[in-house]
This record gives C-alpha cells, structure tokens and sequence, in this order.
C-alpha cells in the first residue's frame, strides 16, 4: 500500500525526518510512535501532502506521490484526521460530512452522491444523521468521531490517525480503539495511527514503528517493540514494565 524509501525533511538546517524508510501493506494497522519531537507530526504531513520531502520517495500502491498537495493526496485515497478537531460549527454534522465527500472525491460526485457517502460515513462512526443534528452538540468523544466521519466520507484507502485518543476517558479510548478495528476490518481501510496511550494502542495495531529525534530505531510486533532495549530507554522509560505486562497479557490472550 504505502513505501517510504528514505525520506528526508529538513527546515533550514534542523532536519526533523532524516533517511527513515518503511513499508505499510494493504488491511494493517501500524501504529507510529516516539517521544514528543520525534518527527511523527513531520511524517504525517509529508505523507498526507502538507510538506514535500527534502529528499527520498513517497509511493502509494506503486505510484510516487511525494510532494503531491493534500488535496490530491485526498483525491488518491489517503485521508488523515487531526488531533486537534476543528469542524465547520455552522454546518450540522451531516453537511460537514458530506462536504468531505464532495470536495474529497477523486472524481466529480452530484450533491447527492456526496450525501451518501457523508451518511455511510456517519453510520460507520454512529453519530446522527440527522440534517438538524448540530456539532455544538458533541462533546470531545463525538468531534473525535466526526474528524474520523470526514476522512471515511472521502472513501479513503489509507488512513492517517493522528492521537485519536486526545481528551477522551478511559471509557471513550476503548470504543475510538475499536473503532478504528471495526474500520479496518469491515472496510479493509490501511491505517496508520499515531498515539501516545501505549496501553490502547498496542492492543489494536499489527506493527509499530519508533520514532527518535528524526530516525525510524525500530520497528515489528507491538511485543517486540516494547522489549526491545533502545525503545525502552528512549520512549517508554518508568512506563516500560507496566506497558510489557500489558503487552504480555495481550499476547497470551490471543494465544490462548
């Protein structure tokens, strides 16, 4: 689904990405962490068009797509969320929707194409389809849901998760972690989500990728990646033993 052969970003003389290279196939979930400055916002801006690679490749299902605008980006099937919601307040949540579907397409769509598409999407992520359904109304947990409803009406191939978890309870994490299973699995949405609530994230994703001061220092199954030394040391730091027991009881479930 998606390459990353080498990418660089760089801003003046800091480089915020340097030389990272993975791959995502199609139907995983892979989750994109590391400690705040990282480069995981970096990443996903070159990834979803915002900015152009200093150097290295960006394809997506076997096309080069760095340095694509968002807008194209959107149009060829990649869709990304962002942690901070800022909806259209007044629209209701349905014409919010279906204005991602409209201007999201990868092709012309007639009004009421892009009202399907906005309804399915809503159905998905169980908010109102209601047209007199308005966003002042939702609380964090639901403009969460409605950032997700805009991207998944735009019908996207791969998805860009950024911090869904933001502002929710302990409760709300467990329904968004689902969530986004649910998508990927009813779907077969590609998605790459990037998280800070280790415990919630390594029970959805099949891989994970590390971040550290630009580099990509490791990456496998979410077991491997919470044992492996260098993550320990740079990431997860006094949180490593409580998020291996996690990971622990979750590989013997499965198992079991």
């Amino acid at each position: 689904m998606l390459v990353v052969n080498q990418l660089t970003k760089k801003f003046g003389g800091f480089t915020a990405v340097n030389g990272i290279s993975f791959e995502v196939k199609r139907g995983e979930i892979v989750g994109l962490i590391g400690p705040n400055g990282s480069g995981k916002s970096t990443t996903f801006n070159v990834l979803a068009g915002l900015y152009a690679p200093t150097t290295g490749t960006v394809s997506l299902e076997g096309q080069s797509v760095g340095g694509l605008p968002p807008y194209q980006m959107c149009q060829r099937g990649l869709a990304r969320t962002f942690q901070i919601p800022r909806p259209f307040r007044k629209l209701s949540i349905l014409e919010n929707a279906t204005l991602a579907a409209y201007y999201g397409a990868s092709e012309p769509i007639t009004r009421g194409e892009a009202l399907r598409r906005a309804e399915d999407a809503l159905t998905l992520i169980d908010l109102p389809r209601d047209p007199l359904a308005k966003v002042d109304g939702l609380g964090a947990a639901g403009l969460k849901k409605l950032e997700m409803a805009r991207a998944l009406a735009t019908q996207p191939k791969l998805l860009l998760a950024d911090e869904s978890l933001g502002g929710l309870d302990e409760s709300e994490m467990e329904q968004a972690a689902l969530m986004l299973k649910r998508i990927r699995d009813e779907r077969g949405i590609t998605i790459i989500w990037v998280e800070h609530i280790m415990g919630v994230l390594m029970k959805v994703i099949d891989r994970c990728l590390v971040l550290d001061h630009g580099e990509l220092i490791a990456q496998g199954t979410p077991s491997e990646v919470a044992h492996d030394p260098r993550v320990v040391e740079v990431y997860l730091g006094t949180d490593a033993h409580s998020v291996q027991q996690q990971v622990g009881r979750e590989v013997a479930a499965e198992g079991a």
